[in-house]
């Protein structure tokens, strides 16, 4: 929205500076994006005096002058002015300047003499219309003097960026309102004459020639109309031209120019008809129905929807409501009658017709807003009564106002101290009556703190209190609002356990070189088969998206599984082989229809590739399950999970891992999750060709196992003695077995502090199904230095209790 600051002074004085105007503005929350000197063009333009005059040798109708601009010299001119004399002042355009019209100025010859500028006149400088010679300076000026200097000629430009609440401000009146709001002292804004001139309405009423007809009155709910007579289509008046070139409109005749004149003046679009062209005298406003094309001013054909708002006359359609008139019936030379309309459109009928015809006009943008629905009247009457003295035309007596459905005005109940509380400010009733008066509110006090408030038609943003609350913050003077911090008490509410919990495990994990990977929470509903997860399993329950985002993503997942596999794909494309990824989120199962699907907090995570770069000290080597059986030790130790066990996974609970390579782990009789290595066939379901190894834990079995309390006690003051235990056992007999024994025996045996596998060995000369561990007893006692007598008899029992409960064998 640009506005010029000479036609603003029209309806509020105000004398400040453009750069404080601009900066008030910004601040009441109309952002001025640039302010323009509209004379900036006159650069290189100086008042000059004509000292002498000469025929041109060569052209009858040129005189050659010689020009005192202000130099140390006189300059040359070559002039074809008739009015041109000596001693006359003058405006001189110099080499460098740029007239409108992007004529640029410089140094050349005419007709064989040098010409070093040009004499002007005040239509070339667009100062008026005057073509008759140059503009002729009456009075003493100093030669050189710059013309916007000398003549006093100032204008600004502001170009405001509206946010698309307020349309109230997509006219110059609603600009000046808000200006009158913050100069002091405040103003009112002033008004043009919304009276028709009596000496040119005739005694013809509007309602024997023309009849309007609303049938979709949801779209349309008022419609107004003015017709004049023996209009006369000329060029407008340069006063009217140049108020719409100011804010960057072209002129086109004086009806359409007064149309536009009206909708930048008060915000209300227009539209002039040629009467003559309007079937039957009748206008239709409907949808278009079957209507299924449409020429539009531009020439340019559009295809109509049904639910498109139209202007139709007895036989077809004439404008796109709101958006753009139409060819068959657009002002010409020859037009003699004219038909102004006035109308209030509804917003999203507009802006979706503005849309699917990809029209965008200055109309279109005020209408899809919102305009003000008591304010056609007034610009009907603005635009009939200039068409009237500009046209020199006669007014049809009587409006047309068809008005279906009355504008109900809005009355909000204001709590004073509420709004007090709400902006941080200490305003009374009165103070805060008289900021929303200044901008057209309508003020009744009730008791000390409370205010009925009349909100104006053309505030169509304002609703409800906060919008009160918003008004008188932004017209005080966000500036004014003093800065206050909260009273937040020294002692902060405690984070819930779970969140706590969450970012520990994020902390512990990612300690393990770990990235975490975030997933969406809907998949494939065909994961349960790419699982290989047989009928009645718990996590065949999934929930169905009424409107999945796309057919991959058509339930809820009940497995975190699934994510990993994807996320392990799109990183092995990118040709990242070796990867370590975890997640932390929710798992859904489907209950009763009508339900909530029951959901549960699940931690999961994978490791895949390689142990180590490759470099030229380390070789090539995979990872696989005791890899990942070490990370998951080393995430319960930091969670401080004690007598946790890995029990092998025997039955058909997790068909994806393979088998004899997966294990429960459990703590007590609490399962904490699965974790092992998966499954040929289930990765090659999802295109995976290199192994892959998981974990599954249940967050809120983890939260349960975590210590109350956590106890410390003194480093060790005495050495420890370690002895080793080499047995021979069969395959099947599991490490964990072992360590459970050794344990038992530890818990009896006060000097036990650790126990641990560090070597295993199958092959020859090993028996076939027999293999060998080699365990390490750590000793330590808390009172005195160990010796060999004193553990060599626990040693010795703890080998006989191994040898015999897992009838092993010594190694030879």
């Amino acid at each position: 929205m640009k506005v010029s600051l000479s036609w603003l002074k029209e309806y509020v004085c105000v004398e400040l500076e453009p750069s404080l105007i601009s900066e008030k503005l910004t601040m009441a929350g109309l952002e001025v994006d640039s302010v323009e000197d509209r004379y900036e063009y006159l650069d290189h333009i100086v008042v000059a005096k004509v000292n002498e005059v000469e025929k041109h040798p060569n052209a009858e109708k040129l005189s050659v002058c010689q020009v005192d601009a202000g130099g140390d010299e006189l300059i040359q001119v070559v002039c074809g002015a008739p009015n041109v004399r000596e001693g006359m002042f003058v405006p001189c355009a110099l080499p460098g300047a740029v007239l409108p019209g992007d004529l640029k100025i410089k140094k050349g010859k005419l007709r064989g003499e040098v010409s070093q500028g040009m004499l002007c006149s005040a239509a070339e400088l667009r100062l008026n219309s005057d073509t008759s010679g140059i503009m002729d300076l009456e009075g003493e000026f100093f030669a050189g003097t710059p013309l916007e200097e000398a003549l006093k000629l100032s204008d600004t430009v502001f170009e405001i960026d509206l946010t698309p609440n307020r349309p109230d401000c997509l006219g110059v009146i609603g600009v000046a309102r808000e200006v009158g709001a913050f100069v002091e002292p405040r103003q009112k804004v002033m008004l043009p004459d919304y009276t028709l001139p009596a000496d040119r309405v005739i005694n013809e009423s509007i309602h024997d020639y023309a009849k309007v007809r609303i049938i979709d009155s949801d779209l349309c709910p008022r419609y107004s109309a003015g017709l004049l007579f023996d209009v006369k289509i000329a060029p407008s008046p340069f006063w009217l031209q140049e108020r719409l070139e100011s804010i960057g409109l072209e002129p086109i005749n004086n009806v359409v120019d007064i149309t536009n004149f009206v909708m930048m003046e008060t915000g209300q679009p227009l539209h002039a008809f040629d009467f003559d062209e309007v079937s039957k005298g009748e206008i239709i406003v409907r949808r278009a129905g079957d209507d299924t094309d449409f020429v539009t001013l531009d020439s340019k054909s559009h295809k109509l929807e049904p639910d498109m708002l139209m202007i139709c006359d007895g036989q077809r359609p004439v404008a796109l409501a709101g958006v753009m008139g139409g060819e068959n019936s657009e002002i010409s030379d020859s037009t003699t009658r004219v038909l102004v309309e006035s109308a209030y459109f509804n917003p999203v009928s507009i802006r979706k017709t503005a849309k699917k015809t990809g029209i965008a006009t200055d109309a279109s943008h005020r209408f899809e807003r919102g305009i003000d629905p008591e304010g056609t009247v007034n610009a009907l009457n603005r635009a009939v009564s200039l068409m009237a003295k500009i046209c020199d035309a006669k007014i049809a007596k009587d409006i047309i106002d068809e008005y279906p459905q009355n504008f109900v005005p809005l009355e909000i109940d204001l709590n004073t101290n509420a709004l007090n509380i709400r902006l941080g400010t200490d305003l009374n009733a009165g103070a805060i009556g008289e900021i929303l008066e200044s901008v057209g509110f309508d003020i009744e006090k009730i008791g000390d703190a409370r205010l009925k408030v009349g909100v104006p038609s053309f505030r169509v943003d304002v609703t409800r209190p906060e919008d009160l609350s918003e008004e008188v913050a932004r017209l005080w003077g966000y500036n004014n609002i003093e800065t206050r911090f909260p009273l937040v008490p020294a002692k902060g509410k405690l984070l819930d356990p779970k969140v706590i919990l969450r970012e520990k495990i994020r902390q512990i994990i990612v300690g393990f070189s770990f990235f975490e990977a975030i997933n969406y929470n809907f998949i494939n509903e065909n994961f349960c088969d790419k699982l290989n997860l047989p009928e009645g399993d718990r996590r065949r329950q999934v929930e169905t998206i009424l409107n999945p985002i796309s057919d991959q993503m058509s339930v809820l997942r009940s497995s975190m599984i699934p994510g990993l596999f994807e996320t392990m794909k799109k990183n092995i494309s990118q040709q990242t082989v070796t990867l370590k990824i975890f997640e932390i989120g929710k798992v859904f199962y489907a209950t009763q229809k009508g339900l909530l699907p029951e959901e549960q907090e699940m931690i999961a995570g994978l490791i895949t590739g390689n142990r180590t770069d490759q470099t030229w000290h380390s070789k090539k080597s995979e990872v696989d399950f005791f890899d990942l059986k070490g990370v998951v030790e080393g995430f319960l130790d930091a969670l401080m999970i004690k007598d946790r066990v890995f029990e092998k996974l025997e039955d058909n609970t997790c068909p994806y891992y393979k088998k004899g390579y997966a294990a429960f782990v459990k703590s007590g009789d609490s399962i904490i999750g699965t974790l092992g290595k998966i499954d040929e066939k289930v990765l090659k379901n999802y295109g995976l060709k290199q192994d892959a190894f998981v974990f599954d834990f249940n967050l809120s079995t983890i939260q349960d196992l975590l210590p109350e309390a956590v106890i410390a006690k003194p480093l060790p003051r005495f050495p420890s003695l370690s002895r080793d235990i080499t047995i021979i056992v069969g395959r099947d007999v599991t490490v964990g077995e072992i360590l459970e024994q050794i344990e038992f025996i530890a818990e009896k045996q006060s000097l036990i502090e650790k126990v641990f596998l560090f070597d295993i060995f199958e092959g020859k000369p090993l028996s076939e199904g027999k293999k060998s561990l080699s365990f390490r007893v750590v000793y330590r006692s808390s009172s005195k230095t160990l010796k060999e007598k004193n553990i060599k008899k626990l040693h010795t029992d703890i080998s006989k209790t191994l040898l015999d409960r897992f009838d092993a064998d010594l190694p030879d």
